[in-house]
């Protein structure tokens, strides 16, 4: 492999994750495009511009390129709207392989549906294979809907059979997602892969717990608990706040040690009530312990997850975690809703613990298990160290571009057939 093509229509890698449509899946092309550059293959990413104000190209890191297409107005398009911008971005796509030699890119690694269609129509042109990841199903998400949540639209359930029809590698992050593509949406299974994302492991390390809560004005005392994620109704950060509020009704002298930190900003459908979380806190009365933040990366995510006693993933629907996963690495116990690809980012009883549901009296009971017993907790995230370390960034980069070498021969062999 000498260049790969990677779409992310609705997404820029260069977007901090935790607010807007930015999360889980910009990690995952930034942490495989990186170590793919490392190895010699060079990465361009194409996303849609946002602003007028962005170059057309930007260099990421030596060996990865940004390309800022034009579709549609710069900003004020959510992510529903983008369908109508698809012929658009496609055109800019090809615009940009047009100035090289036919073969110029080896592969193409579509990122979502959105991009999945724009992926299918470059592999008919270039002559190059499509390898694609979906992240989420609508047909999944629509099953586990979060209670006012707006169902994903026919569209794009259609578009998401389309481009599983056309693709000719469609990589799952878990064996669960695997069985869905082929029992939701007829996928050869001879096309299906597992490939489980990665972690940070030079990020994401045990650290000064101590020091943690100091940068974040904590007490050593304090029971933490907490939430990292787009603030919408998918990643349920409700479900957190109702068990917090369970707790200091069973026992109101927790009231003194308790916060609750919630790191993240409106994503989805979120958007239309911003404050809709600050107002739950305020109408369950626990506005005193819960602290918002907003999006945080790196070494001060890092930092966020070491002070925590257990960080709490309560989605509706995750495809993997990766939340779970870098908390575990730094040594932090989870407790997650047993949905999607939560039951491997977490092992239950081990590193963590998986509910059934989103009941605010069993999250509580879960919660208090974990951050009020020190031993169970301390048992917890030694095992959530070794069990984290078992993913890896390098792992996941290593057999994609193994699974792109794969798709290339079949492909030729197709086209020579």
């Amino acid at each position: 492999m000498k260049r790969i093509a990677v779409l992310s229509v609705h997404t820029s890698p260069l977007e901090q994750p935790g607010t807007g449509d930015a999360g889980g899946m910009n990690v995952y092309i930034v942490q495989t495009a990186t170590r793919m550059a490392a190895l010699g293959v060079d990465v361009e990413i194409f996303t849609r511009a946002t602003s007028s104000g962005l170059p057309p190209v930007v260099e990421m890191a030596p060996g990865i390129k940004v390309r800022h297409v034009v579709a549609g107005p710069f900003e004020g398009l959510g992510k529903e709207e983008l369908p109508g911008q698809l012929c658009a971005f496609t055109a800019g796509v090809l615009r940009a392989e047009a100035r090289h030699e036919p073969g110029y890119y080896d592969a193409i690694h579509s990122h979502y549906w959105l991009s999945g269609q724009v992926g299918w129509l470059a592999r008919e042109r270039w002559g190059v294979p499509l390898v694609h990841t979906a992240h989420t199903l609508a047909k999944v998400k629509n099953a586990a809907l979060a209670d006012g949540d707006t169902p994903e639209p026919r569209m794009r359930v259609i578009g998401e059979e389309q481009v599983v029809e056309e693709a000719d590698r469609l990589v799952a992050n878990t064996d669960v997602e695997a069985v869905e593509l082929v029992g939701l949406y007829d996928a050869a299974p001879e096309k299906v892969l597992t490939i489980p994302p990665g972690v940070d492991l030079e990020t994401f390390t045990p650290g000064d717990r101590t020091a943690a809560r100091a940068s974040l004005d904590l007490r050593p005392d304090q029971v933490v608990l907490a939430f990292v994620g787009r603030i919408q109704p998918l990643k349920a950060p409700d479900v957190l706040l109702r068990a917090a509020a369970e707790l200091l009704a069973r026992d109101p002298s927790l009231r003194s040690r308790l916060v609750v930190l919630v790191v993240g900003g409106p994503s989805g459908t979120g958007l239309e009530e911003p404050r809709a979380l600050q107002r739950l806190a305020d109408e369950l009365g626990i506005t005193d312990v819960v602290r918002f933040l907003l999006p945080l990366a790196g070494g001060d995510l890092a930092e966020v997850y070491r002070a925590a006693d257990v960080v709490a993933v309560p989605s509706y629907n995750e495809s993997f975690g990766l939340v779970a996963l870098e908390a575990q690495a730094c040594g932090t116990p989870v407790v997650a809703a047993s949905v999607g690809g939560l039951p491997v980012a977490v092992r239950h009883g081990f590193s963590g613990f998986l509910v059934d549901g989103h009941d605010p009296a069993e999250w509580a009971r879960a919660l208090a298990h974990v951050a009020l017993d020190p031993e169970l907790r301390a048992r917890l995230a030694g095992n959530a160290v070794g069990h984290a370390r078992g993913f890896s960034w390098e792992r996941t980069t290593d057999t994609l571009l193994a699974a792109y070498s794969d798709a290339r021969k079949a492909f030729q062999r197709e086209v020579h057939r």
